[in-house]
């Protein structure tokens, strides 16, 4: 019989194993949260207790990226917030499109089941067929990464039910954007063309993934400790090209993390980040 319960030191334990391997910080009242995620895993594998879970953990590579998959919150929408994509289509894609001929990639980190971007390649499109010729259909590429290879493969697949897409996409962009098969959606081939997935782990490296012209990376660097977000932002603005961007979720904010950047209000609804001239790279413990 399975043991659902956690004891405190297997709980301690537990939590030193997620953020060493995630970077992920759990509070310390969150034992409804590791046994609600866990359970059915352990149901699975036929593993009767925490403390069977915790050795076994040790030397099991699948299992860790499955407990990964477990403990990861796929919390996601379509245009989230609305201000960053209307920032991409007046001012991020008219400001590039200047530099004619240079590919302009963006980045989504941890970018869950592949909404963000998603909704970063139709933004990029709908700029395309209002604005003909600024920028070419290949002009723009999306990189989306996530620590979850569950949560991966469904944005590689790009189908999506109805509750899903009820979730910030519009009924006009669904007819423009979508196929319906059955009672599911299809991402189109004009938007899945520009994005590409991968694995990713943002507490490694990821100088491997080149340079982009904007990163976002909304509503992850709270689950993290000060020192990684601090580390985390340094690293992204190293990969940012001259001038590049920042975009965070609402809640985040990179003061006393980094002062790479300059805050740019836009509209009075939405915070971006522009990567100064004459950064310093100060690093924050």
């Amino acid at each position: 019989m399975i043991t659902a319960s956690i004891s405190p030191d297997e709980y301690e334990s537990f939590r030193e194993f997620l953020e060493d391997a995630s970077g992920i910080v759990l509070g310390d009242n969150k034992h409804y949260l590791i046994t609600s995620r866990i359970t059915r895993l352990m149901t699975e594998l036929s593993i009767q207790s925490f403390s069977e879970l915790l050795d076994r953990i040790q030397g099991d590579q699948r299992l860790r990226h499955r407990i990964m998959d477990a403990m990861t919150t796929n919390e996601t929408s379509w245009f989230r917030d609305t201000y960053p994509y209307d920032f991409l289509k007046e001012k991020f894609f008219p400001e590039r499109a200047k530099q004619s001929g240079e590919l302009i990639r963006v980045w989504s980190a941890a970018c869950s089941t592949g909404q963000e971007p998603y909704s970063i390649s139709i933004a990029s499109n709908e700029f395309m067929l209002k604005n003909p010729g600024m920028i070419s259909s290949d002009g723009v590429q999306v990189w989306g990464t996530d620590i979850s290879s569950n949560a991966l493969q469904l944005a590689r697949a790009g189908i999506y039910d109805d509750v899903a897409l009820s979730r910030g996409m519009s009924a006009d962009l669904r007819k423009r954007y979508f196929r319906q098969e059955d009672n599911r959606w299809r991402v189109s081939d004009d938007v899945k063309k520009r994005v590409n997935f991968q694995e990713l782990n943002l507490k490694t490296g990821f100088a491997s993934l080149g340079k982009f012209d904007i990163i976002f990376c909304r509503n992850v660097l709270i689950y993290f400790a000060p020192a990684l977000k601090a580390d985390i932002m340094y690293r992204m603005s190293q990969s940012l090209k001259p001038n590049g961007y920042l975009i965070l979720g609402g809640s985040e904010t990179i003061s006393g993390y980094s002062e790479d950047f300059e805050i740019l209000r836009w509209k009075s609804v939405g915070v971006i980040y522009q990567l100064k001239k004459d950064k310093n790279n100060r690093r924050f413990a």
